[in-house]
């Protein structure tokens, strides 16, 4: 998952054409009903992407997905050892994701490229475009990592050496004249994390810059994660990473 929300014990609208307990031979049936899971929480990432996009009618699905995953709380390993793989960025946030200040935007070029790189054939991939797409030479050699995402994930085996390097681009959208410091954290003295360059300075709001982020080193763990943070003393754009090995 990218993000979490609320999802446990949900009061929402019910079908009357529905049992309440969803079971054969229940004749309850009731306007409303409290469940949990996915489908709880997503009407509320939902209503979170609208209300951004009241904000910024001109921002793309990528756009609004970032700002809702750079801006999420952190949450704690400690209440689930699936890390990012239970609950992604963290909890969505969005009041803070109205105003993140750096957005990785991507459209749809990008994705086709990303999916030409996975190795789709033209057969499949115009089952996903709906339109006559195809992947060229160049497409089919593209870099996965280097998707415009605002997160890092990087699979690896214990016995050989991890580097991998991210290309990522960011637009400003916070204050015109802003200076984003880099802070990263990586809990592991085997493997570290690198971003060059470390400051990006902007002078127009929509202006772009790229970086890139390297891990290099060794796993002494079945996982590692940490995060990239973009901090130009008001907005503070996060990026999870997460390492992860097959450890024998």
């Amino acid at each position: 998952p990218d993000l979490s929300a609320p999802g446990v014990d949900i009061v929402a609208a019910w079908s009357l054409a529905s049992p309440v307990s969803q079971n054969r031979g229940d004749n309850r049936w009731v306007p409303f009903n409290i469940i949990s899971g996915t489908s709880m929480a997503c009407p509320h990432v939902s209503a979170a992407a609208a209300y951004i996009k009241s904000f910024h009618p001109t921002w793309s699905p990528s756009a609004i997905k970032s700002s809702l995953i750079t801006t999420a709380s952190p949450m704690s390993s400690g209440m689930n050892s699936d890390a990012e793989f239970a609950y992604g960025s963290g909890h969505l946030n969005p009041i803070k994701a109205i105003n993140p200040g750096l957005i990785y935007d991507s459209n749809e070029v990008d994705y086709i490229n990303f999916l030409c790189g996975q190795g789709y054939d033209t057969r499949f991939l115009r089952q996903v475009t709906r339109d006559n797409a195809t992947c060229s030479a160049a497409t089919n050699g593209t870099v996965l990592s280097d998707l415009n995402y605002p997160s890092f994930a990087v699979f690896t085996s214990s016995s050989t050496t991890v580097r991998r390097v991210f290309n990522r681009t960011v637009t400003n959208v916070g204050s015109p004249m802003a200076t984003y410091r880099a802070r990263v954290s990586f809990p592991t003295r085997t493997a570290r994390v690198r971003v060059n360059p470390n400051v990006l300075s902007f002078t127009s709001v929509g202006q772009k810059l790229s970086f890139q982020v390297i891990i290099e080193g060794t796993m002494d763990a079945s996982m590692v994660s940490g995060s990239l943070v973009w901090d130009d003393g008001v907005h503070k754009a996060r990026s999870p990473i997460v390492v992860f090995a097959s450890i024998s």
